[in-house]
């Protein structure tokens, strides 16, 4: 794991309380496309399980996802995220 994605995992980590946390690196996938830079760690997937996204809608979960990674989201760091959260039971 590179350092943004270790970076991540502490942030949602110390955010969220996750139970399942996995963070893949989708970066190689998407050589020539936007963002990126041919250094990697540009677009990651989130698999996330937590109790803070019981009753929450699908964006709220992503809006606390979001807020937990703060500026990591920022210009010239994460260029794409895909966020699959669910809250402990969920399939």
């Amino acid at each position: 794991m590179g350092m943004r994605a270790t970076e991540m995992e502490g942030r949602l980590r110390a955010a969220l309380s996750p139970l399942a946390l996995a963070i893949h690196d989708d970066s190689e996938q998407h050589r020539g496309h936007a963002g990126h830079d041919g250094a990697g760690e540009s677009h990651f997937t989130v698999d996330i399980t937590a109790a803070a996204f019981a009753g929450q809608s699908r964006v709220a979960r992503q809006r606390l996802v979001y807020a937990a990674l703060g500026d990591l989201l920022a210009p010239g760091g994460v260029h794409a995220l895909v966020i699959r959260a669910k809250a402990p039971g969920e399939v």
